[in-house]
Order: structure tokens, then sequence, then C-alpha cells
């Protein structure tokens, strides 16, 4: 009878020591009667990037509600993989967040599980899945919100606050007026900027299509300033020349200056005489526009050709006057020679029908005389 209970006592022993080695503390065992334990309940696994003092068996919650617990927390590649039980009715989507938030003042913490912000709900939220390290973040703690307000109260600037609105008040003061017309000034010149919002649009995209044109044209841009260097040198090289060149179109207009000063009235005085030529010009202008039909045509008028060219011929009927008078006339007038011709037609004794000759007196005033009739005897 006494070896059965000393092996009975021997096991219990055994089985209280392995059991000591997993001792973590109360929070390193399931409590019973916790959210989340219940028949219905499913684990969801969340990879966390940091969980401060988090402990087992705290509490999960969705919209500051208690959902669940978390029943494991584990290391996984330098973050940590925790474990949490939920309440069976608790609907979530496939890509839900989880956030470890700060419960009360005191330090103790908890798990908020909430639907994405960022994005659409995708799915549904199931035992056994992997909330993801993207989805998962930490709220801020009270020991990081109490070194931000300390470190804004001691180094954050607002000790000048004061200096800054005593500053602003003696700048105001005594200028309520003009501070009072800057203020609706500025209203009229937002509202016109508000007016003018398309324009500013239109040449916001003109310049963007000016940018992409220049960018288009970037290499023939470069090669341009590649080859500006080698103008500029040339033009500093010629830079005395261009110098005399400039100061001799001075010298020239100084000049033309004075020509034209002091030709001034001689220059009125001909544009004067030349008006009523220019005048009379202006009247014949009809007349002068209908001579020129001629020109391309010469010597035929333009109205005559269509009758003077009939296919691939062309008719011509011409009256030409050979006698030797005409002839002193047209060829030998106003020469040594004039007469010559005129006088040999006579000789011949052709007197009617001839053309006199410039020589020829006047038969009204010369004298009578030579062989011409002898009056009535």
């Amino acid at each position: 009878m006494h070896r059965p209970a000393a092996a009975a006592a021997i096991l219990l022993t055994a089985g209280m020591l392995a059991s000591g080695c997993q001792w973590r503390g109360l929070n390193s065992v399931d409590m019973p009667g916790t959210v989340g334990s219940g028949e219905d309940a499913y684990q969801v696994r969340i990879q966390m990037p940091n969980i401060t003092s988090l402990q087992q068996n705290s509490r999960v919650r969705v919209a500051d509600i208690d959902v669940g617990h978390v029943s494991g927390i584990a290391l996984e590649d330098w973050h940590a993989l925790v474990t949490v039980s939920v309440n069976g009715d608790v609907d979530l989507p496939e890509n839900a967040i989880a956030k470890v938030g700060q419960t009360s003042l005191l330090g103790t913490l908890h798990i908020e599980l909430a639907p994405p912000v960022d994005e659409p709900p995708v799915g549904k939220l199931e035992n056994d899945d992997l909330i993801p390290l993207e989805h998962a973040s930490l709220y801020p703690t009270t020991e990081q919100t109490l070194a931000s307000v300390s470190t804004v109260l001691n180094g954050g600037g607002l000790a000048q606050l004061q200096d800054i609105d005593r500053e602003f008040n003696a700048a105001l003061s005594g200028n309520e007026v003009q501070v009072r017309n800057l203020v609706g000034n500025l209203d009229s010149f937002v509202t016109a900027l508000n007016d003018q919002k398309q324009d500013i649009i239109a040449a916001s995209e003109g310049l963007d299509r000016l940018a992409s044109t220049v960018d288009e044209q970037s290499e023939t841009l470069a090669t341009a300033l590649d080859s500006i260097p080698p103008a500029l040198a040339v033009l500093n090289e010629e830079k005395e020349n261009l110098s005399n060149a400039v100061l001799a179109v001075g010298n020239f207009a100084d000049v033309a200056n004075r020509t034209t000063s002091q030709s001034r009235d001689d220059l009125l005085a001909n544009l004067h005489a030349i008006e009523p030529t220019l005048r009379r010009v202006a009247d014949a202008g009809p007349a002068i526009v209908q001579s020129l039909g001629i020109v391309p045509t010469f010597p035929w008028p333009l109205d005559g050709v269509e009758k003077f060219i009939r296919g691939d011929a062309g008719n011509l009927t011409a009256n030409a006057d050979l006698t030797l008078g005409r002839l002193d006339n047209s060829l030998l007038q106003e020469t040594p020679f004039d007469g010559s011709l005129y006088a040999i037609e006579t000789a011949l004794g052709r007197t009617i029908g001839r053309q006199p000759s410039p020589q020829t007196a006047n038969p009204l005033t010369a004298p009578l005389g030579g062989t011409q009739g002898t009056g009535g005897n």
C-alpha cells in the first residue's frame, strides 16, 4: 500500500517541478472567466512592432468595448507576435488594424482592433488569421506625451509668447485705421485673386506646356549653350570694331540731323513746289491706269490683241509713209541734214499731200515772189 502512494507523490512532485519551469507570474496563466474564452471564441495573431509593457491576459477592445484578451506573446523575427482570443460575435474585416493603447494613466495597456482607415474593408477576420506588421502600431504612451509636453513648455518657445504678444500689441497700437484698411485691401486682393484663378490655372498649364517643350528641346538648347561661348569670344575680340561701328552710327546720326535741320526750309519749299505736280498726277490716275494696259502688248492695245492673234497666226495691217518729206521729219529733224530730203522732194516736183518741214515759212506771212502767178493781166 505504501508503494503506490509513494509513486503518486513522486509523480506529483515531478509535475509541479515541470510546471514551475514555465512560471512567469500570475499573468502567464489563462484566467478563467475572462472575455474571449467562450466556446465560440476564435484566435487571431498580430505582428506588433512594439508592445512596451503589454502582458498576457490584457484586454482586447473594439470601439472601447472589451471583446477578448491576450492569450500569448512570443518573439518572431525581431518583432512581437501577439495572439489574442476574441468573442465569436466580433465581426471585423480581414484587413483590420491593431494598436496597443493605454487604458489608464497608471500604465494598464490593451489592444484596440478596428476596421482600416486608409483603405476599404476586405473580407472577414476569422480564426488563426494574421494581422501583418504594416497594419499594427502603438498609441503614444503617457510617458511619451508628458515628455513632449515638457519639451514644449521648457524648450519649445512658450516663454517667448508673452514677448511676441507685447510686441504685436505695440505694433498695432495707434495704427488701428491702417490695419483695418490693410485687412480690407487684403480682402479685395484675395477676392480679385479668386476671380482670376482660372487665368492663373491656365497660365500654370501654359508654363507646364512650355516646360515640356523646353524639355523636349533640351538637346538643342544644350548645343546652343555649347555654341554661345565661342560666339561670345568672337564678339569679345571684335568689341573695338563694334564700338567704332556704334560710334560711327552715332556720328552719322548727328550729321544727318544737322543736314536735315539746315536744309529744312529748302526741303519744305521743294515739297510745296512738287505738290501741284503730284496733284495733277493724282488727277490723271485713272487715265494712267488705263494707259498701262498697252504696256504688256506694246505697240498694240490690249483690247485689240484678241482680234490680232487668231490661233497660231497674227494679222497685221500697217500704213507706212516712206515719202522723203516724212523721212526727213522723222529721222533728220533737228540734225545738220534737216531739210535735205525735203528739198529733194520739192525739186522732184512733189508739193501736194506732203507734210511741211519745220523750216517752211508761214505761207500767210511769207512774201510773194518767184514765178507763181502774174496777177490778172
